[in-house]
């Protein structure tokens, strides 16, 4: 994490180490997924699905000079909208996951788990009881 802070990766770079890492957890990964629905179009950075369970991700580099908490709240919001949508045209749940590069110590928001980068192995190697802390399981 050190390195990409020091070379300011861009979001493009960040969304491919994203679903870098989902990868080397054994996950089957699509990446920038583009869907329409009723409501127009949407889109979702990296699905990762593993053993039955579908992620939605969706990642942000904010900088740590942003007001992030109010930032982080309302990306939650419209991801869980997103990730509904995308669930009914699937025909499978989806679980909402905000990738945070920056820690704002948002750890769920209106049914949308926040995941800070430093984090993101921990809460993959645990990612069953953190479905059940956050009633997905």
């Amino acid at each position: 994490m050190k390195e990409m802070k020091e070379r300011r990766i861009s979001w493009q770079e960040f969304e491919e180490v994203v679903r870098d890492i989902l990868e080397s957890h054994g996950f089957e990964t699509r990446f920038r997924v583009v869907f329409r629905d009723e409501k127009g179009r949407g889109e979702i950075d990296v699905v990762a699905e593993r053993f039955g369970v579908i992620l939605a991700i969706d990642a942000k580099r904010y900088t740590e000079r942003w007001y992030r908490k109010s930032a982080i709240r309302r990306e939650a919001e419209k991801h869980v909208e997103r990730c509904e949508r995308y669930s009914r045209l699937e025909g499978r749940e989806v679980v909402p996951v905000i990738v945070s590069f920056v820690d704002d110590e948002v750890v769920e928001h209106g049914g949308c788990i926040v995941v800070p980068f430093r984090a993101i192995n921990d809460f993959l190697l645990n990612l069953e009881a953190y479905l059940v802390d956050f009633g997905f399981l």
